[in-house]
């Protein structure tokens, strides 16, 4: 079999099975299982493959016909150019958080602390360390299996990890500190301790709206990870308030936010006293994250 051949007929059949991007679908298990790149396919159609790795890419390509994300298939996901592992216990990092990190980084010192809280993957607060010098990071989830995921990233990516076992004092590797701690929002995180920046992707879609959709996010995704409740602001309402007690004078707070929410959360920050409170719009002009900056008489 060509690649050539092999690519048409995965991406008819994931078509068949009313998969979103078959095309991007298909490239992606090819290249995880024969290594063929895009490139390849434009340039090698004729090039045949090694059919051992026939039976493993088939049962791939039906677990993703039963809408299966592919991420989880693959076990990895690519998110702000960064390698991610991913299991079913934590949300898959999307493109529309990448605004959210680009945002906070256009805002961010270096050697500023940072709190993610709802960290998951770890994929923004392990981001922002990434991309920047000597900050420190503390990532807040209640699941600990999330958490688990979280410390392998950070390991993975950033060359220094942090354990349960190590009571909760972040292992700093060169420039930068990262721990994880276990807990509901700012329950875990030491009192008194103050940050310059808390940023959050928190549940935020509303609970009737979860059975609506699409089965990778509905039948896949950690409802935990999902549910903002009732009208989908519960956490924007829990977190706001308690953010200024946690934030150093001058710091900022970022949230994602869905594409429906921009006027009621910028509400909410600026009827806590939030100042400079503004609205970013993704790539498909859609409201995507809010951000404000503590105000001096706060």
């Amino acid at each position: 079999m060509t690649v050539a051949e092999i690519y048409k007929t995965t991406k008819e059949e994931l078509l068949g099975a009313g998969v979103p991007e078959p095309e991007e679908n298909a490239r992606l298990l090819l290249e995880a299982f024969f290594g063929i790149k895009r490139i390849d396919i434009l340039t090698e159609p004729e090039k045949l493959l090694d059919e051992s790795h026939v039976p493993d890419f088939r049962a791939a390509v039906e677990r993703r016909k039963k809408r299966e994300p592919v991420q989880h298939i693959l076990g990895r996901t690519c998110f702000m150019g960064l390698d991610f592992k991913i299991t079913p216990d934590a949300l898959i990092p999307r493109p529309d958080t990448e605004i959210l990190v680009e945002e906070v980084l256009r805002n961010l010192s270096d050697g500023s602390r940072i709190l993610d809280l709802c960290t998951g993957s770890g994929c923004i607060l392990t981001s922002l360390l990434k991309f920047s010098n000597y900050c420190e990071g503390v990532g807040v989830d209640i699941s600990e299996k999330a958490l688990a995921l979280a410390r392998e990233n950070a390991e993975s990516i950033l060359g220094r990890r942090d354990t349960p076992e190590s009571d909760n004092e972040g292992m700093a590797g060169e420039g930068a500190a990262i721990e994880f701690l276990q807990g509901d929002l700012f329950e875990p995180v030491r009192k008194g301790d103050r940050f310059d920046i808390i940023v959050s992707n928190p549940p935020y879609i509303k609970s009737d709206v979860i059975g609506t959709l699409e089965p990778e996010v509905r039948d896949h995704e950690p409802r935990i990870a999902l549910d903002g409740l009732n009208n989908g602001l519960f956490f924007y309402n829990k977190i706001i308030p308690e953010a200024a007690s946690f934030l150093a004078p001058g710091g900022m707070l970022f949230f994602e936010i869905g594409y429906d929410q921009g006027e009621e959360v910028s509400g909410l920050m600026k009827n806590e006293g939030y100042v400079d409170v503004n609205i970013v719009k993704d790539y498909s002009g859609l409201d995507r994250v809010v951000y404000g900056t503590k105000s001096v008489l706060m």
